[in-house]
């Protein structure tokens, strides 16, 4: 089935970065979760090719990821790699991930199961991950994209030990989360948050592994424990 004749719900829940899309465009994917993206786009009266386009562009960028292999890739390419697909995607992700768990929290606060303090955890980590990506964009990129990675030994160490704090914030977010698995009455919202955040979860690990096991490794291999 095409994307367009899918509902918005389906797309919400299967394509990372799809509220975003809909909520641009004021859609909603959550009561109104069972109407195509071809009627919800015809009920606003704007144009659905685009949007298509942004939902396809979501999934290629997915689909790119899972073929190359990144282990034969060039420092600097490595360094491109990290910044497209990594930074620029985690700076896409949390302010949706944000917004959507202050809404679920907003709406379902009074609920046992409802991930009580989840924004404010995922603010922290946004924060947090704002400042690791900015050291790296500031300091460590620039001295392995002038050829100086054999220097860069100290911000390594530094960048390894924040990966390390990451980890630490993923399995908290696990631990509010239940696992990152919705309740069985979820809304589409609840699930669309929950798929947005294994996505999160395993872009931010692929993240950490990219950096840490490749383009570190090259650089200051770490010790073996």
């Amino acid at each position: 089935m095409e994307l367009i004749d899918q509902s918005l719900g389906q797309l919400a829940r299967r394509i990372s970065g799809a509220t975003r899309v809909f909520d641009a465009h004021h859609f909603d994917f959550c009561c109104g979760g069972n109407q195509s993206l071809r009627s919800a786009a015809a009920a606003a009266g704007v144009d659905a090719t685009p949007i298509v386009a942004e939902l396809q562009a979501l999934e290629g960028r997915a689909a790119i990821e899972r073929e190359r292999d990144w282990g034969n890739a060039t420092p600097t390419e490595l360094v491109d790699h990290i910044l497209t697909r990594f930074h620029a995607v985690h700076r896409e992700q949390l302010p949706e991930l944000i917004r959507l768990a202050r809404k679920v929290e907003q709406v379902h606060g009074e609920r046992t199961d409802c991930p009580t303090g989840l924004a404010e955890h995922l603010s922290a980590m946004a924060q947090e991950l704002e400042s690791h990506m900015r050291k790296e964009e500031d300091v460590l990129f620039p001295m392995i994209a002038r050829g100086h990675g054999a220097m860069a030994g100290a911000p390594i160490t530094v960048m390894r030990m924040e990966h390390d704090d990451h980890g630490v914030a993923l399995r908290r977010m696990e631990e509010l989360t239940d696992g990152i698995t919705a309740p069985r009455a979820a809304c589409t919202t609840w699930r669309a948050l929950y798929a947005g955040l294994r996505t999160f979860r395993q872009d931010l690990m692929a993240h950490i592994h990219t950096e840490n096991n490749i383009l570190f490794e090259r650089f200051a291999p770490a010790a073996v424990h």
